[in-house]
C-alpha cells in the first residue's frame, strides 16, 4: 500500500491509514478483525451514491455481513431524530455485542455512528471511513461522538474511539471546492496550534500536491494530543482553536455556513484578537489571514457581537462562569486562556475589527 500510517494509542490503540483506493480494499484491512460478524454501514444519501456499492462488495468478499442505512445528508440531519434511527436499525438487523458499525462519510456521519455505537448495546466497535478532507484531517481522529440540540452544536455525544480510521485520497477529488476547502480550514488550524511544517505547505502552495502529507501531519499531531488528553481536560483544549466563535456563527447561520468556513472565520477573528491584545505579532496574524484567504475561505462574521457572545453561552467550553479561549500566539504555539464568560463579547469585538 503506497501510503502513510499514523497510530492513536488510547481506546485500545487504533491505526489511521492514509492511502488511495482504501474503501475498495476495506474488507481485507478488516478481515482480520471482523470476518465472520455483521457491520451496519452508516452514511448518507450524497455519500450513498458516490462509495456505498464498492464499500459492501468488498466487505462481502472478505466474509462480513454488512447492512447499510443512509440518512439525509447536511448538518440538519445531526439530531437525536436521526440518532434513533440509527439505533433502531442497528437494533433491527440485529446487531450483537461482537458486531460493528462504519461510518461512510463526512463529519456528520461519523459522529452519529461513533455516538450511536457509543450507546448500542452499551458499546460496539465502530470503523472511520471519513470521505471529505475536514473529516480526514480531524473530526474522523478522537473519538468526538456528538449530535447538535436546539440550543448548540455537539451538545449530546460521548468520548468514543473507533477501532481503525480509513483514509481513501481518492474521495477528495469528488469534493466541491466550498468542501474542499473547509478540510484547509481545520488543517490549517492545527498548523497554527502545533506545527510550523504544516502551515508552510499551505503558505508554499504545495498542500494542493501533497495531501496525503497534509493529511498525515494533520492526524499524526492530534494523536499525539489527544493520547495526552483525551477527555479535553487540559492540553486536548487546544484543538478548540477558533471553534467558540465558529460554533456561534454555525447556530446563527442555522448551519448554512459550513463547520470548515465558521471555523476559518472563528480562526481569523481568535489572531486578530491576540494581535490586538499584544499576544501576537501583526506580521503573523496577517500571514495566517492572508492564507485562509487564499484558499477562498471567509474570514469575517456576519454577525453582530452580541448575538454571537449570545450564542456561545451554551458552547461546551464553557464552564460554570468561565470560558476557556485559545489565543495563538505564533504559529505552532497557542495557550488556553480561562476568562470569565461575560468578557467574550470583548474578544469578538476585538476580532471583529480589522488589525
Amino acid at each position: 500500500m503506497n501510503g502513510l500510517q499514523a497510530h492513536v494509542k488510547i481506546g485500545g490503540g487504533y491505526d489511521i491509514l492514509i492511502a488511495s483506493g482504501l474503501i475498495s480494499k476495506a474488507g481485507q484491512l478488516l478481515k482480520n478483525m471482523y470476518a465472520g460478524r455483521t457491520c451496519a454501514v452508516i452514511t448518507d444519501t450524497n455519500v450513498e451514491k458516490l462509495y456505498l456499492s464498492s464499500l459492501l462488495s468488498s466487505l462481502e468478499s472478505a466474509g462480513i455481513r454488512a447492512h447499510a442505512y443512509a440518512f439525509q445528508a447536511g448538518e440538519s440531519s445531526k439530531n437525536m431524530d436521526t440518532l434513533s434511527d440509527i439505533l433502531e436499525f442497528m437494533a433491527k438487523i440485529p446487531l450483537t455485542r461482537t458486531d460493528f458499525a462504519i461510518a461512510l462519510g463526512g463529519g456528520v456521519t461519523g459522529d452519529m455512528t461513533g455516538f450511536a455505537s457509543g450507546c448500542y448495546m452499551r458499546g460496539i466497535d465502530f470503523v472511520q471511513i471519513p470521505t471529505t478532507y475536514l473529516a480526514a484531517v480531524d473530526s474522523s481522529v478522537g473519538g468526538k461522538t456528538a449530535v447538535n440540540l436546539k440550543s448548540g452544536k455537539n451538545l449530546a455525544g460521548l468520548f468514543y474511539q473507533p477501532k481503525m480510521v480509513l483514509i481513501d485520497t481518492d474521495t477528495l477529488r469528488t469534493l466541491s471546492k466550498e468542501d474542499y476547502a473547509s478540510g484547509i480550514a481545520e488543517a490549517v488550524k492545527m498548523g497554527v496550534i502545533t506545527d510550523k511544517k504544516l502551515f508552510s505547505l499551505f503558505e508554499s502552495g504545495e498542500a494542493f500536491h501533497n495531501e496525503k502529507e497534509v493529511i498525515f501531519l494533520s492526524v499524526f499531531a492530534k494523536a499525539e494530543i489527544v493520547d495526552q488528553d483525551e477527555r479535553e481536560g487540559s492540553v486536548r483544549k487546544l484543538l478548540n482553536l477558533g471553534h467558540t466563535y465558529g460554533h456561534a456563527i454555525e447556530k446563527l447561520s442555522d448551519y448554512t455556513i459550513p463547520h470548515g468556513h465558521a471555523v476559518a472565520i472563528g480562526l481569523a477573528m481568535a489572531v486578530r484578537t491576540a494581535c490586538r491584545m499584544g499576544d501576537m505579532e501583526k506580521e503573523t496574524a496577517e500571514k495566517i489571514i492572508n492564507v485562509l484567504k487564499k484558499y477562498g475561505l471567509p474570514t469575517e462574521s456576519p454577525f453582530a457581537a452580541e448575538a454571537m457572545a449570545d450564542a456561545s453561552m451554551n458552547d461546551k467550553k464553557r464552564a460554570g462562569a468561565s470560558l476557556s479561549i485559545i489565543v495563538p500566539k505564533e504559529i505552532g504555539k497557542c495557550e488556553i486562556r480561562k476568562i470569565p464568560a461575560e468578557e467574550f463579547i470583548a474578544y469578538i469585538r476585538m476580532g471583529s475589527e480589522e488589525i
